[in-house]
């Protein structure tokens, strides 16, 4: 593995952050890291905030595959892309050391709208009505025509991201080590002419999912994590696992598993 000796921190630049984020530089000029102002020259990219600073981290330097992403936690908890704290600075540079690092693969999704632009998702994708009116969306498997959703909108998450905005629909929480997504409703209305599962369902790697808007329907609103999708005309949606996946670096043996902090964080 090259030498991880540049890094470059994402943060709000708000007078509050830039005072919390002082001892992080310091402490990395300290230990002989290179702190560089542009993200494509960095082998390493650190978050400063919560699990948002971490998603727009990833999303503004372009879900790199060839770098490691860290997340330092300046709240009470860690949360689920966290790993370090901020009162805690010096297990990042312990994990920075060869011997200590581990890295965790995080599975990413793909979204092309219209055949036309293509978008990656790291917790989740989201479509909603813009307007005081139900969407009604074809949903395919494959190429095989699964049911006419009629409700709110979906959400389409990857297993880290199945502990966010899907779960508060009662989607399941997913184990990361899965390869899949999961595919949960907001509001179904279920009748004699729409028909819908009522359930959330998750899919293999292998599977590409996609929606088809109805017209009528021409106002929808698109998440993308936590940002917002400027296109406002759509007819059809695919979506499906990428071949990329972000990599995260952790203290080795460090006991907060992915697990442990849906534990911390829901129990």
């Amino acid at each position: 593995m090259e030498s991880l000796n540049n890094i470059y921190f994402y943060h709000k630049k708000d007078t509050e952050m830039v005072a919390k984020a002082a001892p992080i530089y310091d402490l990395a000029n300290r230990y002989g890291l290179t702190i560089v102002k542009d993200p494509q020259k960095a082998n390493i990219i650190a978050s400063i905030g919560g699990d948002g600073a971490f998603l727009q981290a990833v999303r503004k330097t372009g879900f790199r595959d060839d770098c490691l992403y860290a997340g330092i936690s300046t709240r009470n908890s860690l949360g689920i892309y966290c790993d370090f704290h901020i009162n805690d600075l010096s297990k990042l540079i312990e994990a920075l050391e060869y011997e200590q690092l581990a890295v965790w693969n995080r599975p990413i999704i793909e979204v092309t709208v219209d055949d036309r632009s293509t978008f990656s998702c790291l917790n989740e994708f989201s479509i909603q009505s813009g307007i005081i009116k139900t969407l009604v969306i074809d949903v395919f498997i494959d190429n095989i025509h699964f049911e006419t959703f009629r409700g709110d909108g979906l959400i389409v998450s990857t297993p880290t991201g199945s502990s966010g905005y899907n779960k508060s629909v009662n989607g399941a929480v997913v184990d990361p080590l899965l390869s899949c997504m999961q595919i949960s409703e907001l509001a179904s209305v279920n009748s004699n002419q729409y028909r819908s599962l009522g359930s959330s369902f998750i899919l293999g790697k292998e599977r590409t999912l996609t929606l088809r808007v109805v017209p009528g329907n021409d106002h929808p609103t698109m998440g993308m994590d936590n940002e917002a999708l400027s296109i406002r005309h759509v007819e059809k949606i695919q979506i499906k696992l990428s071949d990329k996946k972000i990599k995260t670096v952790k203290l080795k043996g460090n006991s907060n598993s992915f697990w442990e902090k849906v534990r911390k964080n829901f129990l």
